[in-house]
């Protein structure tokens, strides 16, 4: 297992003990697209002590020892992929279309109520359709690609691959900037005091969705790019 220390990257942490992820989410801290920074400089950002932090995952560390069962970070590249397909693309394919109706429901009814709701809906129709065109594009082109790039690396398969392994990070990366500005604005998906039933459930429905695509870029951009990258 890798070192933890202050000056571990956070991807890096939260690749060698992904429960770890728990600990960042809950301060904010980003460990998917921002994440190639230390655990210093990143609680520093959130003017948080970098020793408490350090304190916590290894404590959370200490729990967990012992416990069995193989982490996705450990698979095997077919199994990468097929895990982030199955877990995470087909969940987003059931679960965007299911949430759109409350979203406009609570557009259409509190939208003028509560200032941020005609934010959070226009956030969500550019997450929908960022995030299907993505995976799609993931399931048709790239990850075919990118395992036959990972079984055999030549020059050729380089060439075609990088672009657009680079290409998914600068869209993850737009993704997650929308995820963080919608948790500024529903106060961390806060409901408010006099909050509907629909108001409190899309809320809640967003954070879970926030949270898996926090874990699923993380997989992709320092798990399975990063074999990537260490394969050219």
């Amino acid at each position: 297992m890798t070192t933890i220390s202050l000056d571990t990257n956070v991807a890096d942490i939260v690749t060698a003990i992904p429960w770890s992820a728990d600990i960042f989410r809950k301060n904010r801290i980003d460990f998917c697209c921002g994440g190639k920074i230390s655990l210093t400089e990143a609680a520093t950002q959130r003017n948080i002590d970098p020793e408490s932090i350090l304190a916590e995952v290894l404590s959370l560390t200490s729990e967990r020892a012992g416990r069995s069962g193989a982490e996705p970070t450990s698979f095997g590249n077919k199994t990468l992929v097929s895990y982030i397909q199955e877990k995470y693309h087909e969940n987003l394919k059931a679960e965007l279309p299911l949430l759109t109706p409350y979203i406009t429901k609570l557009y259409r009814v509190h939208g003028e109520k509560y200032d941020y709701i005609p934010r959070l809906h226009d956030i969500f129709k550019l997450l929908q359709r960022e995030l299907v065109e993505h995976t799609e594009d993931e399931d048709d082109n790239v990850f075919p690609l990118v395992l036959s790039f990972l079984e055999n690396p030549t020059s050729e398969l380089k060439a075609q691959v990088t672009p657009h392994v680079e290409e998914l990070e600068r869209e993850h990366e737009n993704v997650g900037n929308l995820l963080h500005e919608l948790r500024e604005i529903t106060n961390g998906f806060t409901p408010p005091e006099d909050a509907c039933g629909t108001h409190r459930l899309v809320l809640a429905r967003l954070e879970e969705l926030e949270r898996d695509t926090f874990d699923h870029v993380h997989l992709e951009n320092n798990v399975l790019f990063d074999r990537v990258r260490a394969a050219i």
